[in-house]
Parts: C-alpha cells; sequence; structure tokens
C-alpha cells in the first residue's frame, strides 16, 4: 500500500479524499500534513490556483519522499476579472476573516444589481507531485451567482452568498453531503482518481 499525503491539516478534506480513493477501489493509506509536524508551511507564492498547489505537493514530496496532493482554491467573480481569485482568503488584508472578505465583496459588487452581471464561480486546482519531480494538476469548478446578503450558516468563507447553478439555495444552506457532491474541491478530487491510478497504481 502506497502512502499518500495530502498538504493539509484539515480533517475534514483528508475524510473527502480518503472517501474518493475508498470509493474508487484505491488502497492508498492517506494521511495529512499532521503526520509530520516538523515540516513548515508552505508559503503560496504562486499567481494561480495550480501553482500554489504545485508548490505545496512538491515541497510536502521532497521533504517526506512521498507521493504528495495539495490543493488551492477561491472565488472568482466575473464582473471583477476573477478576483479576489488567489486572494480570497486574505481580501479584506487579513488572512482568514471570513466576515470581513464577505462584507468587502459585498459592498463591491453593491451597485450591480442584475444576476447575469453576478456570476461567480469557486474553482479548485489539486496537484499531485512525486518525489521524482512528476507532476499532474486537475481542476474542478462551481458556478453560480453571488447573491446580494449572506444566507445560510453551514460551510465557511464566501459559502454563504454563492448561490450554486440550478440551487435556490446558497452554498451554506446546502448540508455537508450535498455541498460535497458539487464543490469545486469535491470535482478536483475526483478528477484525481484516474491521475492516481495512473501514476501510483
Amino acid at each position: 500500500m502506497t502512502r499518500l499525503i495530502l498538504a493539509t491539516r484539515n480533517t475534514g478534506k483528508i475524510t473527502e479524499l480518503r472517501s474518493i480513493l475508498a470509493d474508487a477501489g484505491l488502497p492508498h493509506d492517506l494521511v495529512g500534513a499532521d503526520a509530520y509536524p516538523e515540516i513548515p508551511d508552505v508559503r503560496e507564492t504562486g499567481v494561480t490556483f495550480a501553482e500554489n498547489a504545485l508548490l505545496k505537493a512538491h515541497a510536502l514530496a521532497r521533504a517526506t519522499g512521498l507521493p504528495a496532493v495539495a490543493d488551492d482554491s477561491g472565488l472568482c467573480v466575473d464582473v471583477l476579472g476573477g478576483a479576489p481569485g488567489i486572494f480570497s482568503a486574505r481580501w479584506a488584508g487579513k488572512h482568514g476573516d471570513d466576515r470581513a472578505n464577505l462584507d468587502l465583496l459585498l459592498a463591491q459588487l453593491a451597485d450591480i444589481d442584475a444576476d447575469i452581471h453576478r456570476a461567480a464561480h469557486f474553482a479548485c486546482a489539486a496537484a499531485l507531485a512525486l518525489p521524482d519531480g512528476r507532476e499532474r494538476v486537475v481542476e474542478g469548478q462551481l458556478r453560480g451567482v453571488l447573491r446580494h446578503a449572506p444566507s445560510g450558516a453551514n460551510g465557511f468563507g464566501y459559502d454563504p452568498i454563492l448561490q450554486p447553478e440550478g440551487e435556490t439555495r446558497t452554498c451554506a444552506e446546502l448540508s455537508a453531503e450535498e455541498k460535497n457532491a458539487i464543490s469545486h474541491r469535491g470535482k478536483a478530487f475526483r478528477a484525481l482518481v484516474p491521475v492516481v491510478r495512473e501514476l501510483l497504481g
């Protein structure tokens, strides 16, 4: 059984990818970055989701000698030219201040009324890097429109304002199971399955 490391300390992400691999019949032993606490976090200096995912995956593969998976994701708003994009988690300045990020984005879009001009999508790039330098990147998206005010108590980040296509609820009003079935990260992780099968067996 090949050990595979996921560049995250988020147990939800680990559980999600572990379940996807198991459902595909892949027997890999997936662990998170907490299994190697001596390895520092990698600075995300890339200018795309794919670059950041590859930076993290390669750093972890080099440090552990194991195949490594990493992802990077964010919200891309059409009328803002794809912003906040890679800056989603620190749009208001402080990394991880979900409420401030949400409030700033809503203020920037306050004069944009029509749904057709409030189109946006969550994007995720997932990378697999091997210790020998081989790499692959896959991507997933969840398209929708942005509400004028937050709604829902589930999820995190911009979930309370993105209403997925074909839905009447925001991502934050969906159950975890409903969201995982359509999420950008779920799509990217599922797209990794044939890559893992090809490169790791």
